[in-house]
């Protein structure tokens, strides 16, 4: 129950950092993905301050077996690039481009009544439903 409650608050708090950051509106997001028209950097601000709070505490978890919640910790170890990655990597700046959202700032404008986000949720959760059926036939995995 207390990792629950500790989620469910953590994601309300990156809820509303996205909402004030103004990552949750595409029209701020594609003026700061525009670098050769009316380019706006605000969002770089905002993601260098997540690196600034972030990097120092995923620092310290490194040493760390658990969270201060005493949950095993489960950090990425895994550092190949490879072709599934690469081709995610496409296919998400490719959508982030288009639509002006990404996935937590898509759900959070959804939660927030934008009907492009819904869109954009639904056809997010189709596409990843299609590509949870077909992968292992589209890209093998590493062996």
């Amino acid at each position: 129950m207390k990792t629950t409650v500790t989620a469910l608050l953590a994601g309300l708090i990156f809820g509303l950092g996205l909402l004030l950051s103004g990552m949750a509106n595409p029209e701020k997001v594609l003026g700061f993905l525009d670098i050769t028209g009316a380019w706006d950097p605000s969002l770089a601000l905002v993601m260098a301050g997540a690196i600034a709070v972030s990097l120092p505490a995923f620092q310290w978890l490194k040493g760390r077996g658990e969270s201060l919640l005493k949950v095993p910790l489960q950090l990425p170890t895994n550092t190949h690039i490879d072709r599934r990655l690469v081709i995610g990597g496409l296919l998400f700046g490719i959508g982030w481009g288009l639509a002006g959202f990404c996935p937590g700032p898509a759900i959070v404008a959804s939660g927030a009544g934008q009907e492009k986000a819904l869109v954009f949720t639904l056809a997010m959760l189709a596409g990843m439903g299609i590509f949870r059926l077909a992968a292992h036939k589209m890209i093998p995995a590493r062996e």
